[in-house]
């Protein structure tokens, strides 16, 4: 998908107090943003926000965001050229570990050690390569917990590449259902299970939400995993209760560390208990039981 940088100039102290501003407007968007040094000297800071679709929208948002701070910045556009940027950004990436896992590239395979759990990430159209804080503490969180609970049947929603799904399966070799909203995220973490030998443990289908019949026919589930966003969780909190087994836990991560508590109150309005958080990066791993 095509996208539109949308970027403006400002001091140090501006880009402080207009980040975080960005950063809370777009959350539910997913639009990354960036603050990038241009001149030390001169104390010029350039913040751009990629944005996938409604551009014009979304520059009328930062035209307010600056209003409302009383900053004067001219907003200008870059369309960057239509290609697959995920790709692009993993080309000089180094691998992951969190927890036991291992998180690589076919040109890492070498660096597999005795006692790693392998999981192979190329380079895709679907979020989730273990790189970013929310993967990473959802894979140190999996361990554990499984370790603990021993769980027989599980769920990853909004699977994203499937790196969730795969560590699970290949941690406890169990039956995992991988589900997304997004047709060509399925196809990649279709791609990406039979990669890693577990297809027939991991099956991965195009859902929104719990909407779709395989969740009544696959669940309830000892275990879900949801790394997406604090929005969507809130909202599908009475949703995980009635797919969840009594007793079974919730992995949920893509929930900064400002939106804890929201989260949490949500999840315990649904009768789930707080167990612990796992912070990394700015973001938190939650780890709730019903």
């Amino acid at each position: 998908m095509q996208q539109t940088r949308l970027h403006f100039n400002v001091s140090k102290d501006e880009a402080d107090r207009v980040f975080p501003e960005l950063e809370a407007e777009f959350e539910d968007e997913g639009f990354p943003l960036a603050v990038v040094e241009l001149d030390e000297a001169r104390d010029i800071h350039e913040v751009s926000v990629y944005a996938m679709d409604d551009v014009d929208q979304a520059e009328n948002r930062i035209r307010d965001i600056l209003a409302r701070l009383s900053l004067s910045r001219a907003v200008e556009r870059e369309v960057l050229p239509d290609i697959d940027w995920v790709s692009k950004s993993l080309e000089g990436l180094q691998p992951v570990r969190a927890g036991r896992f291992f998180v690589h590239g076919a040109h890492d395979r070498d660096k597999l050690q005795q006692g790693d759990i392998g999981i192979e990430i190329e380079a895709g159209q679907a979020f989730g390569t273990g790189h970013h804080g929310t993967t990473a503490g959802c894979l140190e969180m999996l361990d554990s917990v499984v370790a603990a609970e021993q769980p027989k049947n599980a769920l990853d929603l909004g699977a994203g590449s499937a790196v969730l799904a795969i560590a699970l399966a290949k941690l406890a070799r169990i039956p995992v259902l991988a589900s997304d909203i997004d047709p060509v995220a399925t196809e990649v973490a279709a791609g990406n299970v039979r990669l890693n030998g577990v297809d027939d443990l991991v099956e991965c289908v195009t859902a929104t939400g719990f909407d779709h019949p395989v969740f009544a026919d696959r669940g309830p589930f000892d275990l879900i995993l949801a790394n997406i966003l604090a929005g969507p969780l809130i909202e599908l909190a009475s949703e995980m209760a009635r797919n969840v087994k009594p007793g079974g836990s919730l992995i949920l991560s893509g929930i900064l560390d400002r939106q804890e508590d929201a989260v949490l109150e949500a999840y315990r309005a649904a009768d789930f208990h707080y167990i612990r958080t796992l912070p990394r990066e700015g973001w938190v791993t939650l780890h709730l039981k019903l």
